[in-house]
């Protein structure tokens, strides 16, 4: 595969591999000590660090987690200050056991802790998440439809113009309770 195609549809490699190389540097850390943090083996980080590695959803997680930051920094290219992202475009990821769609539509600046998202959701299973880092909140508002968001333990039901903001370091939950639900959401790290 070449080093500027992308697995399955994904992030390109070669954006994986300078964003890995540069958080890497930026937090001043070794490959030993990410690969050692992220639970992996050395020369598997430095294969995706050469762009010749084929990266899992939970491999990059780890990897952010090591590195303290957000999943989008190690795959998004940087960009432009104006970007327009068009209704039903954009990096879109979808859940697996809810009718749960997750758009990304602003990575989280250098200068930033936050990634800012369009989720679009059906009734049906709820998308329950794990806890996020130590120190995520998410902002919700909701635009169309209905929805019960918030810690799993105690949702909110909300209404288009609704606004939540709770902690994401404990297991939450986003329940559509209409056709065609969908929320702005912000994940604020902390």
């Amino acid at each position: 595969m070449p080093q500027d195609s992308a697995p399955h549809g994904g992030a390109p490699l070669e954006i994986i591999a300078a964003s890995l190389r540069r958080e890497r540097t930026r937090a001043g850390l070794s490959l030993t000590e990410v690969a050692r943090r992220a639970g992996l083996a050395k020369s598997t980080l430095s294969q995706l660090e050469s762009g010749t590695g084929n990266p899992s959803v939970e491999t990059l997680w780890a990897l952010g987690v090591a590195l303290d930051v957000p999943f989008s920094r190690l795959v998004e290219p940087d960009r432009p200050r104006v970007r327009v992202i068009r209704a039903g475009k954009g990096p879109t990821v979808f859940a697996e056991h809810a009718d749960y769609a997750c758009t990304l539509l602003s990575a989280c600046p250098t200068a930033a802790r936050r990634d800012m998202y369009i989720v679009r959701a059906e009734p049906g299973t709820p998308r329950r998440s794990d806890p996020h880092m130590t120190g995520v909140v998410e902002h919700t508002v909701l635009c169309a439809g209905r929805a019960r968001v918030g810690i799993l333990d105690d949702p909110v039901e909300l209404l288009p113009g609704d606004y939540i903001c709770y902690p994401a370091d404990v297991p939450h939950i986003f329940e559509a309770l209409e056709p065609g639900t969908f929320a702005v959401e912000v994940s604020e790290y902390n």
